[in-house]
């Protein structure tokens, strides 16, 4: 192979992470959640939320990166339990999605107050950017690639990539104040449960294939028949 073809080949591989990981997060599908998780909060704490949750999405990939299956491996846990723990935490922002019910605070609490000046920097973390945006498929993926590195400088890449990623999901958070005014409340409420369905048939899927490595048995289950 040519000098010119050999180098560009390894470029590419060099960019598989990143490619891999900017489709696996995908900061432009979270946009309609962002909008839902921060109706009510004024400027700066959409700000802080945007702050947060991309720092958060750096940190989730470049601890999975440097110590990922250490990790795991202490707490006794697998990937497969941690998608059906992150898939229930889905189920149950798509059924407040459902009823297009703010994410902040809950009707008639009496510390709603309290609870929305600290909503931001709560839910960028959970469940926006894990497992929204960094889920199980982000920290495996990160796990996989960082055992195949054979030098402390292709780790620093991984990390790297993860700033790439926590910039992405900022300046894809940012345009979602020129999305809110395009859409108005009732266009809103509107994504807002189309989302929701759409979210609860995603934790579905994460549960359901969390399910199925851990118990293989039900991948020979067949479906009713109609």
């Amino acid at each position: 192979m040519p000098a010119g073809q050999a180098a560009l080949a390894s470029g590419m591989d060099l960019m598989k992470p990143l490619i891999a990981l900017l489709a696996i997060v995908n900061p432009i599908g979270a946009v309609p959640f962002f909008i839902h998780f921060t109706q009510g909060l004024d400027g700066m704490q959409r700000r802080r939320t945007m702050r947060v949750s991309a720092f958060s999405a750096f940190m989730v990939i470049a601890v999975s990166a440097l110590a990922g299956q250490k990790i795991i491996a202490f707490f006794g846990i697998s990937i497969a339990s941690f998608q059906v723990g992150g898939g229930m935490l889905l189920l149950l922002s798509s059924l407040q999605m459902l009823h297009a019910q703010p994410a902040e605070s809950k009707p008639g609490d009496v510390r709603g107050g309290v609870a929305k000046r600290d909503a931001g920097a709560s839910f960028a973390v959970v469940p926006l950017t894990i497992p929204l945006l960094t889920g199980p498929a982000t920290i495996s993926t990160m796990v996989i690639y960082a055992q195949r590195t054979r030098h402390w400088w292709e780790l620093g890449m991984l990390v790297g990539y993860g700033v790439a990623v926590g910039v992405a999901v900022y300046l894809a958070f940012a345009a979602a104040g020129r999305i809110t005014r395009l859409l108005g409340s009732t266009g809103i409420d509107i994504m807002t449960r189309l989302m929701g369905l759409i979210l609860a048939a995603v934790a579905v899927e994460i549960m359901a294939d969390g399910l199925v490595a851990l118990f293989p048995v039900l991948a020979s289950v067949k479906p009713l028949a109609g």
